[in-house]
């Protein structure tokens, strides 16, 4: 298991940044397409914003569930005629690391895949520390609860005295089966973070014939078939689950700060997971 020590969110009553720029490359997990990309310190309620220095006017996308366009197996936000895609390992990262105020600067429109966890973001945010910034964070408190539903799935938050992150799945695999998990957030840039993203053998072949999964590899995901695991060691052995909760928590993160609250989930989806951030967005005007 890979541990870490980044200053998470909960310890933080001001907002933060980074301590300089710090850059990563690699290849998006569904368009395979190779992409730089620079986080840089930004002013205080800058909020997180993707730049797309390939294009021209080099347009900015806020990280706001406004600009959530598509939900299919990754979450891409869209404004100014521009979209970047697969952005909730890398807003799950910053939110563990308390990081408000930040320009993502990039070459291309996917945000690579890594090693499929938010552990190498997380490492690379450490490397360059956090600074805190002259302005509070706002310390929002939901007031009613929240549920999104779909079918058996669905996503809920509760009024509570603390935030708390918990998630459950369903699969019908024996290496998967039922998962549940559920941490605070100050637990997890360890026990969340390293958590990488999985998929199925049998359904490699379609998901690439649908122009998905372009740049997915043993290397950067977990691959489960009916006989077990392709590529152990597992990094958790319910890292499925744990894997969902980031993912849960990367799209929460377009809300900028999440009010306190329980958070669960079932079976849920990146569609279900920005549908219940729109439903708290409305709550919060």
């Amino acid at each position: 298991m890979v541990t870490t020590s980044v200053p998470t969110a909960p310890t933080a009553t001001a907002q933060q940044t980074l301590g300089r720029a710090v850059q990563w490359s690699g290849v998006g997990l569904h368009s395979g397409q190779w992409v730089e990309v620079t986080l840089k310190p930004a002013p205080a309620n800058t909020g997180r914003q993707f730049v797309r220095l390939d294009l021209e006017g080099q347009p900015v996308i806020p990280a706001q569930i406004a600009a959530v366009k598509s939900t299919q197996l990754a979450t891409e936000l869209v404004a100014h005629g521009a979209s970047v895609r697969t952005v909730e390992h890398l807003l799950a990262a910053l939110a563990i690391a308390g990081i408000d105020n930040v320009m993502i600067e990039m070459t291309g429109a996917e945000v690579p895949v890594l090693d499929g966890s938010a552990q190498p973001w997380l490492e690379g945010i450490q490397g360059v520390g956090v600074v805190p910034q002259e302005v509070p964070r706002p310390a929002l408190t939901l007031r009613q609860p929240v549920t999104v539903y779909e079918g058996e799935a669905f996503v809920s938050a509760i009024p509570a005295p603390e935030l708390r992150l918990t998630y459950g799945i369903d699969f019908p695999y024996a290496a998967i089966g039922r998962q549940w998990c559920s941490f605070t957030p100050s637990e997890l840039a360890i026990a969340v973070a390293p958590a990488r993203t999985f998929g199925f053998a049998e359904q490699v072949e379609y998901l690439r014939s649908q122009g998905l999964i372009q740049g997915g590899s043993l290397e950067n995901a977990l691959v489960c078939s009916t006989s077990g695991w392709v590529n152990p060691p597992l990094r958790f052995a319910d890292e499925p689950v744990r894997h969902k909760l980031l993912d849960l928590w990367g799209d929460l993160a377009l809300l900028g700060t999440p009010p306190i609250a329980h958070y669960v989930a079932y079976r849920a989806s990146h569609h279900l997971h920005t549908q219940l951030a729109r439903a708290i967005a409305r709550q919060m005007v």
